[in-house]
């Protein structure tokens, strides 16, 4: 390969790693503090023994999670042509519904979370190791899911590249390496302000993903419009340059949308952006449950 195939590609490559290596970070240190909650109440309610069944719940999720991303890319990418575009629109409206209603309940479950896990953990170890594992499955699967559905319309843009993988996977690397400090006090962060300004990012992910299933759909002739273009700067806008290739594996920007892509992204922010930058309600705390003294 020349010296300037290798300079045009890497600005590509490192798109697709940065991209989805923030998206891992964000969605991993979500997960990781989910973890780290769960754990800290065990070890705050000396009931250690129960560790290894959260950790069985962790690694049930992530199991689940896998089988999820991997039922969902084969369907997108082992058919053709028209075919394809369908699936692939449908996947990617799905996965923005979801991502959706994930990202706002996150923001405004964020203040309660904490409490809202420690009271469900308590619950659990009065019912007994199965309970444990499942409120562990299901808290951290969520995320998990999240995840999955974001890289899934992410990944529609890269052409099968694995990068976008590699970037997801170093990102969840990084968010785990912080949870640890987090854990034992090595590191602080500001979560109010990192989760505001990161999810504001997956919200235009996610409009960019929008966008992109409904020119599949479109192709696909499931939906109307596909020659009404909105606006074309493909004579000034190059989609190869480092500047192109960012916006577009990140964002799924083209330089000639259609009108209902221009549509539907600009109404996506203006009704989702609102509601995740809105202050959530102030909750009560949620304390743990002291360890009772053995009986003289």
């Amino acid at each position: 390969m020349s010296t300037v195939a290798v300079v045009a590609s890497a600005p590509s490559v490192v798109t697709q790693m940065v991209g989805s290596g923030l998206i891992g970070v964000r969605e991993g240190l979500e997960t990781g503090i989910v973890v780290m909650i769960l754990v800290a109440f065990l070890v705050k309610s000396d009931r250690r023994d129960a560790l290894k069944w959260v950790w069985t719940g962790v690694l049930a999720a992530v199991a689940m999670v896998a089988v999820v991303f991997t039922v969902i890319h084969l369907g997108t990418s082992t058919v053709t042509g028209l075919t394809a575009e369908i699936i692939a629109g449908v996947a990617s409206l799905i996965a923005v519904a979801i991502v959706t209603g994930m990202v706002l309940w996150m923001r405004s479950a964020a203040a309660s979370i904490s409490g809202t896990l420690k009271a469900g953990m308590a619950r659990a170890l009065d019912v007994g190791p199965v309970a444990v594992t499942s409120l562990t499955f299901l808290a951290v699967g969520r995320e998990g899911i999240e995840t999955a559905l974001l890289m899934v319309g992410y990944a529609e843009n890269t052409n099968g590249s694995s990068w976008p993988l590699l970037g997801l996977l170093a990102g969840i690397a990084v968010a785990a390496i912080l949870t640890v400090l987090l854990y034992f006090g090595a590191v602080r962060i500001d979560f109010a302000r990192f989760f505001r300004w990161t999810g504001v990012f997956l919200v235009f992910v996610a409009a960019g993903i929008l966008a992109y299933g409904l020119r599949a759909l479109q192709i696909g002739g499931i939906l109307p419009g596909g020659s009404a273009t909105a606006f074309d700067i493909s004579d000034t806008w190059d989609a190869g340059s480092w500047y192109g290739t960012v916006v577009a594996g990140i964002f799924n920007f083209r330089p000639e949308p259609t009108v209902l892509q221009v549509a539907a992204w600009v109404l996506y922010l203006v009704v989702v952006l609102p509601l995740f930058l809105r202050r959530p309600k102030a909750v009560p705390r949620v304390t743990a449950p002291q360890p009772q003294p053995a009986a003289s």
